[in-house]
């Protein structure tokens, strides 16, 4: 349909309504050094001009990078069946299945997602999904602090900056005690978060793999810590879930994650979901939507959103969590990403990430100067030091068409020197080189 604009009659005809003069008294409360500069629209123009207006606009976007930046959000492949299947109006267009008689189909999706995140983790029940993976995390925190009754965190130092600084801005205006363990050779320094542990301490927080891309075993700090009665929580990397120990396997109580990497584009930061799982003790305390399954009176399969107490929607003093919708048409990208590539293409696109970063870190470390960061195992990320700011190398090599990594020192003081590189199943040895190649260049041009 096309746009139909408002006749000068009818502009007045709105503005005598308001009892104004002109738009322009319709933001007359708003200081000059904040309003609008100017309300005048460029000229129509045609639908080819405008289509060559949009993709010159969009290629200042640096598009066409070959990209190793990581941290969180990753460059995966994604079938074009993906697109093709959640761009049906029947998902697009619908919103909340508050009443199951009219959306079985979007039920049925839910749960068949939630059925894939139990299965990836390991893990007793999934929910529906929440907004992103910090999210999942903070309200992960959330429901130990409720279960335990206490009002103490632990947290590895290892566990994604962002997530960690959505922790402590969330909970900011609450009485929760966080402390922050360094991590030991890249990985979780067990002597010094189990001098951390007290009697007040409700949850310790890891990830696997953790920001800078080790791998851990975390069973033995799950044992130590329910001797003590504390909750342990794991962020996971879910396309790593298919060649690593899954936080089910070493009882791991509540399992959250960034679902970007399960069939969602990049996309300039969002819109991702967060996905969460637990075991069966705490279902609960899960925030958001379950979809259950059952059956009708006569004997149909059917599904209902369910196990959610009513405090969630209309009695919000006492509800365990202010969310109560969820991702649902990014996490069909995740229900019909994991589908279509299934448990062998999980596995295979896994086992190509490992792949390509050891050949990746082996020319790198050849380089002259830059030294790998090789005390402990990655998955597909890893750490290499520069002979100069991580920062300016990254800026040249942008220019040169290439996202090199993600400069530390932005998070980490005294990190200005490292650059954390990713490397998925999309880059060949070609662009490998090419990285290589270049940094090269740069460092000693």
């Amino acid at each position: 349909m096309g746009y139909g604009p408002a006749t000068s009659e009818q502009k007045a005809e709105m503005l005598a309504a308001c009892g104004v003069q002109c738009i322009s008294d319709l933001f007359r409360d708003i200081p000059s050094a904040l309003a609008p500069r100017s309300f005048n629209i460029p000229a129509a123009r045609s639908e080819m001009e405008t289509w060559s207006f949009f993709r010159e606009l969009a290629g200042r976007n640096y598009s066409h990078l070959i990209n190793f930046l990581g941290g969180g959000f990753y460059d995966h492949f994604i079938p074009a069946a993906v697109d093709a299947l959640v761009s049906r109006s029947e998902f697009y267009t619908s919103y909340t299945p508050y009443q199951p008689e009219l959306s079985q189909g979007t039920l049925q999706a839910i749960y068949e997602y939630q059925t894939q995140i139990a299965r990836l983790t390991c893990m007793d029940v999934a929910n529906a999904s929440v907004y992103d993976g910090g999210t999942a995390l903070y309200e992960a925190c959330q429901m130990a602090l409720h279960a335990t009754g206490r009002k103490r965190v632990v947290m590895d130092g290892g566990v994604n900056p962002i997530y960690r600084k959505m922790l402590t801005s969330y909970t900011a205006n609450l009485s929760i005690e966080f402390s922050e363990i360094p991590v030991s050779h890249g990985r979780t320094d067990r002597r010094r978060l189990f001098d951390e542990l007290n009697g007040e301490t409700a949850a310790v927080i890891l990830q696997n793999p953790n920001f800078f891309g080790v791998i851990d075993n975390h069973a033995d700090v799950v044992e130590h810590c329910h001797g003590r009665g504390i909750l342990v929580i794991q962020s996971v990397y879910p396309i790593a879930m298919a060649v690593l120990k899954t936080p089910g396997e070493i009882g791991v109580d509540i399992a959250t994650g960034e679902g970007q990497s399960l069939g969602v584009p990049l996309a300039f930061g969002g819109p991702y979901l967060g996905f969460m799982a637990t075991r069966r003790e705490l279902i609960r305390r899960m925030p958001g939507r379950i979809v259950g399954r059952t059956v009708d009176r006569y004997g149909r399969e059917s599904f209902v959103l369910t196990l959610q107490a009513r405090e969630q929607h209309i009695r919000r003093e006492k509800a365990t969590s202010n969310i109560c919708t969820n991702e649902a048409l990014c996490a069909l990208r995740a229900h019909v990403y994991l589908s279509l590539i299934g448990k062998e293409g999980i596995k295979e696109v896994a086992h190509l990430c490992r792949a390509k970063t050891a050949y990746a870190m082996g020319r790198l470390k050849a380089i002259k100067g830059v030294r790998v960061m090789e005390a402990s195992p990655v998955f597909n990320e890893f750490v290499a030091e520069l002979p100069r700011d991580a920062g300016d190398v990254a800026g040249m090599l942008v220019e040169r068409g290439i996202a090199p990594g993600l400069p530390l020192g932005r998070f980490y003081p005294g990190m200005e020197n490292y650059l954390m590189i990713a490397v998925t199943e999309k880059r060949t040895k070609f662009e490998i080189g090419l990285l290589a190649e270049s940094l090269e260049a740069v460092l000693w041009q």
